[in-house]
């Protein structure tokens, strides 16, 4: 299964019509291919380490404010996210803010980032994963 396609899906349900904009803007962050590791390593030097440490482990995700992905990722990449989103820059980065802990979480186990085939192990495959994207981003 296409993790990038399977992400979109995630997506979906929270963000709607939105959701392929948050792929595209993720994926540009890392370069145009959605790389958790490369996201999750720009937003450790950009000072977020203690967070993304918590989202990757197993225990409870630590909360992020808009303002701490904007500090982290810089205006620039949060201007080229919300433009990819179709939203503005706030915006943009408040969606990051409640989207970034979530994916993480769910495509780590132990304070590392999964392969592939050991996501969809943890996901139950592909009906578990799409199980889980329903339920991914609602409140």
């Amino acid at each position: 299964m296409d993790l990038m396609k399977m992400g979109q899906q995630l997506l979906a349900d929270k963000l709607g019509d939105n959701a392929g904009g948050m792929m595209e803007a993720l994926s540009g962050l890392t370069g145009g291919n959605l790389d958790m590791g490369s996201l999750m390593g720009k937003l450790t030097e950009g000072g977020l380490g203690d967070q993304v440490q918590s989202w990757m482990g197993d225990g409870e995700n630590t909360p992020v404010s808009a303002d701490d992905i904007k500090s982290a990722l810089g205006e620039d990449q949060i201007a080229a996210a919300s433009e990819k989103m179709g939203v503005d820059a706030d915006t943009a980065a408040q969606q990051l803010s409640d989207a970034l802990p979530d994916l993480a979480d769910k495509f780590s186990g132990g304070g590392s980032l999964l392969d592939a085939s050991s996501l969809m192990e943890k996901l139950g495959g592909a009906s578990g994963a799409l199980d889980m994207a329903k339920g991914l981003f609602k409140k």
